[in-house]
């Protein structure tokens, strides 16, 4: 064990964080903190660490060991570059580097005693200088920072130049080339495009240390860790394995609890109707029975009713007019800001009813892409068209079209004069806004609560053709999971941006893959991407693409067009479903064959003439059936 949590509370007045909570982590083990926003999981992290005194309880972290902590937000000043400040976490192993030149520069003018003792001082200092992996400390800096979406010509950038995001990146940088013994992550991937990501998650899974993340990224947790703590409502559960197994259990335990409580509930409604039943006899003897009844009621414990978050609200979004089979057409769209082409020559189309997400790494230009079909700012060359009745509702978090004196209420509510108080609270609340937080003032709200009032009131719009960039972003899971079954019972078009792998998978049908300048298309969720992803880039994005890398060459002459990239793709979506049925097939006749085998072998079976005959000719028959089948199952699996 390197850290434990024994019983510990905390509570702001009212508001109860935890109470009397415990939890430990054990050595290389990697967990999760999980909790609806506003459950208590960054005072939990800032209790553990020490910036937060615990009402009550203990935590402990195993003498020796060492800690590092990632706050969600940096307020690093620093007069150094990048590089020069990730740099910082290897002091150690610069100034033992030094103490080695030095000594080997003293070297030179020792003898006798002074030398041998001077070179016992060396081979000590070499041998830990090596055991800490100091030959490679410069290339394990460039490739931490590479990894979290630096290029080289990045590192020379002063840190009191960057965004919030970039800082908590180089403060992310530092932290894992510290290497402590556990390492606390407050959401650690939400400044990271898709291939920092990948990336942050196998050098997590490979740390050898511990580590406690605070994450809404779902598939991240998935990848990652082994058990999941929870934080709601003031208790925190432990539960093993990834985010999905904890969803599961979660789920089943949930069932279990409401099943226990409505058997209790029901039986106290029997016993009330049989002590009701006894006391209208009104004779001596079923009144005593009835007391005894009573009695029998009073000793049961009663079992509290589950309560889960966000169960009630259900989010319903359905275009006021259905629009035209064909929804877009961008035909040789470019877009170059100096220094820097985005993308260029690009062709595609959306029908009605896809759910498409674009993805690619941070800068490619997927909101520059997003903000040109709404025409907010002007493509370089080539063009777009909408089709027949398509009205765009559009989200934009840059761009939030708000009211500062109203409050959140009322800027639904003057919006959608006709929709009732509690339908406005409940689309709030699927957005995180309850209780008196929706009389609040759209003055005095962050950018990100401000990003959410926008996209409710979007799912409002009952627009056909929703364009949506980072939608889950300010999310916490339970909302997420809500937008998610909106967006998928949707009828409409969607086009969206985002970084959340999980929201994609669960509703894109298609993905935009922005890379090499230019878009790689892929008829499917993001598994099907993943599984797809070099073959088909290496193929549309250009011959100098090198698997897993998004080369800035020049796209190649060769790339397919996106109806060719379509119709590849449809057949190789056809084939795969012909080959399941194909061994589906093939397994159900030899499970037959095997069957009848047994049949015969029965003897009022072969002792029947009649009856082997048939059973002889259904062999036959699929003895033939089974010829073609393995025949087609080869043909479709070459």
């Amino acid at each position: 064990m390197i850290l434990a949590c024994h019983g510990i509370s905390k509570a702001f007045g009212e508001n109860v964080i935890v109470t009397e909570g415990s939890f430990h982590i054990e050595d290389h083990e990697k967990a999760a903190l999980v909790g609806p926003n506003g459950a208590g999981k960054t005072t939990i992290f800032k209790m553990i660490v020490g910036e937060l005194p615990a009402d009550k309880g203990e935590v402990i972290l195993t003498k020796g060991r060492t800690l590092g902590y990632l706050a969600q937000h940096q307020d690093m000043v620093s007069g150094s570059t990048i590089y020069e400040e990730v740099k910082l976490a290897k002091a150690d192993i610069i100034a033992m580097e030094r103490q080695i030149r030095d000594i080997e520069h003293e070297l030179k003018h020792l003898e006798g005693n002074a030398l041998t003792a001077r070179l016992e001082t060396y081979n000590r200092l070499t041998a830990a200088f090596e055991r800490e992996n100091g030959y490679a400390y410069e290339s394990e800096i460039t490739g931490v920072l590479k990894g979290l979406g630096f290029d080289e010509k990045d590192f020379s950038k002063p840190v009191d130049t960057l965004s919030g995001g970039q800082k908590t990146r180089v403060s992310l940088g530092k932290l894992l080339l510290t290497k402590p013994d556990i390492l606390l992550l407050d959401e650690p991937t939400n400044h990271l495009d898709l291939n920092s990501i990948a990336w942050l998650e196998t050098y997590l899974l490979n740390y050898s240390g511990a580590v406690l993340i605070v994450s809404h990224d779902r598939y991240f947790l998935d990848r990652v860790v082994t058990k999941v703590l929870e934080i709601e409502m003031g208790r925190l559960t432990s539960y093993l394995g990834n985010y999905s197994d904890y969803a599961e259990k979660k789920r089943r335990l949930m069932d279990a609890r409401l099943k226990e409580y409505l058997n209790q509930q029901q039986e106290i409604k029997h016993h009330e109707a049989v002590i009701e039943k006894l006391r209208s006899f009104n004779r001596e003897k079923s009144i005593k029975r009835a007391e005894s009844r009573e009695k029998m009621l009073e000793k049961i414990t009663p079992i509290e009713k589950p309560v889960e978050v966000n169960t009630e609200i259900h989010l319903t979004l359905e275009p006021s007019r259905v629009s035209g089979n064909d929804v877009l057409s961008v035909e040789h769209l470019s877009k170059s800001f100096p220094g820097q082409v985005l993308f260029s020559d690009v062709n595609f189309e959306i029908k009605r009813g896809e759910h498409i997400a674009v993805i690619g790494d941070n800068g490619t230009g997927k909101t520059t892409l997003l903000k040109i079909l709404n025409q907010v700012i002007p493509a370089d060359t080539g063009s777009f068209a909408l089709g027949t009745n398509v009205e765009i509702g559009y989200y934009d978090q840059e761009h939030h079209v708000l009211h500062m004196e109203k409050t959140i209420f009322d800027e639904i509510s003057d919006d959608y004069p006709d929709l009732t108080n509690t339908k406005i609270r409940n689309m709030l609340a699927a957005f995180l806004f309850t209780g008196d937080d929706v009389f609040k003032r759209i003055g005095d709200l962050s950018g990100g609560e401000r990003g959410r009032v926008s996209l409710a009131k979007l799912m409002l719009s009952r627009a056909n053709f929703l364009i949506l960039d980072e939608p889950t972003n300010h999310l916490d899971i339970s909302s997420k999971e809500i937008l998610e079954k909106a967006l998928n019972d949707y009828t409409g078009t969607l086009l969206y941006v985002s970084h959340d792998r999980y929201f994609i998978n669960q509703t894109a049908t298609r993905i935009l893959d922005l890379v090499n300048r230019t878009f790689v298309n892929y008829i499917g969720n993001y598994d099907y991407y993943l599984e797809k992803k070099d073959e088909l880039t290496a193929v549309y994005a250009g011959s100098d693409y090198a698997p897993g890398i998004a080369s800035p060459g020049t796209a190649s002459e060769s790339k397919l067009s996106w109806q060719e990239q379509k119709e590849i793709q449809a057949k190789e979506r056809k084939r795969i479903n012909e080959l399941k049925k194909t061994e589906d097939r093939i397994t159900e006749l030899e499970e037959r064959d095997a069957a009848i085998d047994e049949t015969m072998s029965l003897e009022e079976v072969f002792t029947n003439s009649v009856r082997c005959q048939e059973l002889a000719d259904e062999k036959a028959a699929i003895a033939a059936e089974l010829e073609h089948l393995y025949e087609r199952w080869e043909e479709l699996e070459n």
